[in-house]
């Protein structure tokens, strides 16, 4: 007897729909075809104890099952329930005439319960679009399937339940998601806050600028200054996700399989990958592509900490998908596409020994040993950081007051404030939503000077020996400090304040 079940494998961050056909037949054997990996091939023993745990079996007969189509490499456990449901309908097992309705997904246990998969959002949305009734996976993956709407998703913890529900119409229950309840929970009150941060004015005004405008950053200070803190209060200020990035980041998050038990990710990303990591980890790739720590910051922040201690090598890969904002990975059968529009935060000591620019510390290191320390990071990765600013520590008259500072809520408001007024400018313009993204064209539109700001800005590459590709990003930062104030001509307040933000294009620095 032949059967048809539906699963679906998941190739970047999208789904494909894979046929699972179960033939029974006189004979003796267990055939599985259609380019499974050893995951799937080893799904006969964990199926034949579930089944037998929960009163089944696999028959005695010659069973052939083909995953199409047949050409597509299937990878991962989360097949085992779908083979399972067709073995029993294909063998006379249990009856279901519904059976096609569904995509059946789930990784089973040898006692027959089920645990979790990756991809669930990604599938859900996929069924959807193509017209089936219902989706059903393990009950921990089932809020991040039920916020796709148009489709049936029931979360089960046994193939008991999936037997039951087929054979005997035993009702399912529906996992429903609220999702304006997930969406808005963005807008609570950050667990970390700016107000936390002692002192540090002109860095929080730094960040906010560079919040506003999804500039990359980088700190330059002394260990103990508060980088890595400030670092990590920065998503509290970013602006809220929409629903659309919010469903884009949870897709890429699910793939993965980092979602368990929540359905939408309302609150940015922020990834900190030690310095120790591959390019494969950071970029993504692999026999078997996954998305790197570059896609899981997708719509948020990576923090890279200390940035020179990074292999140079790793650093280089990140250059195109910080220029294109989405890193494109082929193998010989096929190519995967992940989004990679991320904010980078880096930091780095000023020097090997730490303290170069800590007026209270002796300079410990050589000039030789200072430059081959920051040459470990190469221009063009440093052409792509538009700010550029130093943090020295906290005085302790500072770090003993009483007095919180401004709170995250409130810097954020500016913060929207200033990105809706760049999303109305680039309304009508194919992948630009905030100044960071402006190419050369754009800059020259919307970054006009008048007479007085560029003779400021001329003076001052001159003087303080600024790099011609710190002109564009001034130019850039400019316009986000101009936009934070209300104003539509960039003037020479906005030139100064974004001069200053570019320490390692000084002479001095990396020369």
């Amino acid at each position: 007897m032949l059967t048809k079940v539906f699963g679906s494998a998941v190739f970047g961050v999208e789904a494909t729909t894979i046929v699972v056909e179960v033939n029974v037949d006189i004979g003796v054997g267990y055939h599985l075809v259609g380019l499974p990996d050893n995951a799937i091939k080893e799904s006969n023993y964990r199926i034949a104890a579930a089944l037998l745990n929960n009163g089944y079996k696999i028959p005695g007969k010659k069973i052939t099952l083909n995953l199409a189509p047949a050409d597509l490499r299937k990878e991962g456990s989360a097949y085992d329930l779908t083979l399972a449901m067709g073995i029993l309908t294909a063998s006379g097992q249990i009856q279901s005439e519904n059976l096609e309705q569904y995509i059946i997904m789930g990784e089973l246990s040898l006692d027959g319960n089920l645990q979790p998969i990756k991809g669930a959002l990604p599938i859900a949305i996929k069924a959807a679009q193509e017209g089936f009734k219902g989706f059903i996976l393990p009950e921990v993956n089932a809020k991040e399937a039920a916020i796709v709407d148009g489709l049936e998703v029931y979360g089960v913890s046994n193939i008991a339940t999936v037997i039951d529900f087929f054979d005997k119409g035993t009702p399912l229950k529906r996992t429903v998601v609220d999702i304006q309840e997930e969406f808005y929970k963005s807008l609570e009150f950050p667990e970390i806050d700016f107000s936390d941060v002692k002192g540090q004015e002109s860095i929080k005004r730094c960040m906010e600028i560079a919040a506003a405008g999804g500039h990359n950053i980088i700190l330059i200070g002394p260990p103990g200054s508060g980088k890595t803190m400030l670092a990590k209060r920065l998503p509290s200020i970013l602006p809220p996700m929409t629903l659309n990035e919010a469903l884009e980041t949870t897709k890429i998050h699910s793939v993965v399989g980092k979602i368990k038990n929540i359905g939408l990710m309302s609150q940015r990303p922020f990834r900190s990958p030690h310095h120790t990591i591959s390019d494969v980890a950071l970029v993504g790739g692999g026999a078997y592509p996954q998305p790197g720590e570059i896609s899981l910051s997708h719509n948020g922040v990576l923090f890279l900490d200390e940035l020179p201690e990074f292999k140079r090598g790793v650093l280089e890969v990140m250059r195109q998908p910080l220029e294109d904002r989405e890193v494109t990975i082929s193998r010989a059968r096929f190519t995967v596409t992940y989004p990679s529009s991320f904010m980078l935060v880096a930091s780095m000591n000023p020097s090997p020994g730490g303290y170069f620019n800590d007026p209270d510390a002796p300079v410990t290191s050589s000039p030789a040993e200072m430059q081959r320390y920051l040459s470990k990071i190469s221009g063009p990765l440093l052409d792509r950081i538009d700010i550029h600013i130093e943090v020295t520590p906290v005085p302790f008259e500072k770090l003993s007051e009483e007095r919180k500072g401004e709170s995250s809520i409130e810097i954020r408001k500016r913060v929207t404030v200033g990105r809706a007024i760049q999303t109305e400018r680039f309304e009508g313009l194919e992948n630009v939503h905030y100044n960071a993204q402006m190419n050369t064209k754009q800059i020259r539109e919307f970054c006009q000077l008048d007479t007085v700001s560029k003779g400021m800005l001329k003076n001052a590459m001159e003087r303080l020996n600024l790099s011609a590709r710190a002109y564009d990003r001034i130019l850039k930062v400019a316009r986000t400090i101009a936009d934070l104030e209300h104003s539509t001509e960039i003037n020479g307040t906005h030139i100064g304040e974004a001069i200053q933000y570019r320490s390692l294009d000084r002479e001095g620095w990396l020369g």
